[in-house]
Formats: structure tokens, sequence, C-alpha cells
């Protein structure tokens, strides 16, 4: 059938690279209804669909729905009106793009993470993820806490850097399971507190340690950041913060 420029569904779908269901899909909701044989109803499509459908495969590139492509490809031409729609796409492929980034980062580093500890609660795991996937909630707290430049410091922190105190996030939670309910001031509570502590220093550094202890946080405050990405128990959580409180004051009395 392409004498004249006449195809058939399937030779169109051959030299269009888009499937007959989706033809037969644009066709019956009007996007691209192509001419019909008066005898047989087959399609017969020519050099103008082809034009049509390039410019809804332009479209849907640029992020449209169909609904709105098909009152679109009724315009003639675009005036500067079309800025407004293009910019709320724009805005919307760039939430995307950074929904897309956060994924990829969680995943390299639930990756890494498995093949270093080979086995990991699925509690844990998930609120590692979860810490990742609220990274922008947690950078509106801190700016909230004019900490902004602390979060800017941490995002500089390299992949590894972030993974060892992953690890180290692991392994405390492991031994949180084991040692709730213990008094605080137990000789193996306060190993654990220990241990913790000192790899995040190493992680934060002196500078940001000194800065992050003269912020005045509210109590409420520090929950709503704890609840963010903590996957302890709210019981569990308050033995936690007793057991760093007796820690730090152990600490300042020696």
């Amino acid at each position: 059938m392409k004498g004249n420029n006449k195809y058939s569904i399937g030779e169109f779908s051959e030299k269009t690279g888009i499937s007959i269901r989706t033809l037969h899909y644009y066709d019956e909701i009007g996007l691209l209804q192509p001419e019909k044989h008066p005898t047989s109803g087959h399609r017969i499509y020519d050099h103008q669909d082809i034009l049509t459908l390039q410019k809804i495969i332009s479209l849907k590139f640029l992020g449209y729905s169909l609904d709105k492509i098909t009152n679109l490809l009724k315009e003639s031409s675009f005036s500067v009106d079309l800025n407004e729609t293009l910019t709320l796409h724009l805005q919307a492929l760039e939430k995307d793009k950074e929904r897309i980034e956060q994924s990829i980062t969680a995943i390299k580093r639930v990756i890494k993470l498995l093949e270093k500890e080979g086995e990991v609660d699925s509690a844990i795991l998930f609120s590692l993820i979860h810490g990742i996937q609220t990274e922008n909630i947690q950078k509106e707290w801190m700016e909230r806490h004019m900490l902004a430049d602390v979060m800017e410091e941490l995002s500089n922190k390299t992949e590894e850097e972030k993974i060892t105190l992953d690890q180290t996030f692991i392994q405390l939670a492991k031994e949180v399971k084991q040692l709730y309910g213990k008094p605080v001031e137990d000789p193996k509570v306060q190993e654990m507190i220990k241990t913790y502590i000192e790899a995040s220093f190493k992680f934060l550094g002196d500078d940001l340690m000194e800065r992050l202890a003269e912020t005045n946080v509210e109590e409420l405050d520090v929950q709503e950041l704890e609840n963010m990405t903590s996957p302890f128990t709210e019981d569990e959580q308050d033995w936690l913060n007793q057991a760093m409180e007796y820690y730090m004051k152990q600490t300042e009395s020696e």
C-alpha cells in the first residue's frame, strides 16, 4: 500500500516505530485518526499522519498528557502564553529528576551496605532509605534552626563516608534491640554509646560538632528530627536518649 505515500497500519507502525496497539489507542481517543478504507474499514495512513505523530511525540517528550496534546494539536501556532504551561511542566520534570536522583543514591547506598554487611534488619534498612528520601525535609529543619551551613557540609561528605556512618548506625540499632531495658549505666550500654558517638564525631568533625553544640534547639524540635529517621520505638528512643545523656554527664565529669 506504499503507493502515493499511503500506509497500512502495519507499514505505518514499522516506519514510525510506534506499536499497532498504541496506534489503535490513539485512533480510539481521537488523537491520530487516519483515513478508513470505504469497504474494509482498514486504517490508511499518509504523510500528514506522520507529521501529526511527530507533533504528538514532541509534546509527549515535553511532558504533556494525551488529553492536553489533543487540544494543542488544534493550534496552528503558539505564542508566549505557552510559556506558563511549559514552566509548570519544567517544574514537574525537575521534581521528577530530583526524586529519581534520590532513588539512585538510595539504591547505590543500599547495594554497598548489603555487600559490606551481608544482612541488615528490614526496619533499620527502611529507616536508612527513609532518611535518604526525606533529606529535603531534614534540610528544611536545619534551615529553620539556622543550620543551613551544617547541612551543606554534611551533603558534601563522600558516599564512602556516609556508608561508613550507616554501618555504625546499623551496629548501634542492632545493639539497641539487644540491650534495650538494661540500666543506662550498664557498661555494655555505655560502650555502645561511646562507639557510636566517637564515630559520629569522626564523621562530623570538630567544627561541625562545636556548631551543633552551640545551637539552641527545643526538645520537641529534636524529637521531630528523630521521628523522621529513627527505626526505634518511642520507648527505645527514650531509653537511648537517656543512655546518651548519662554518657555525656560522665564524660563531662571526668
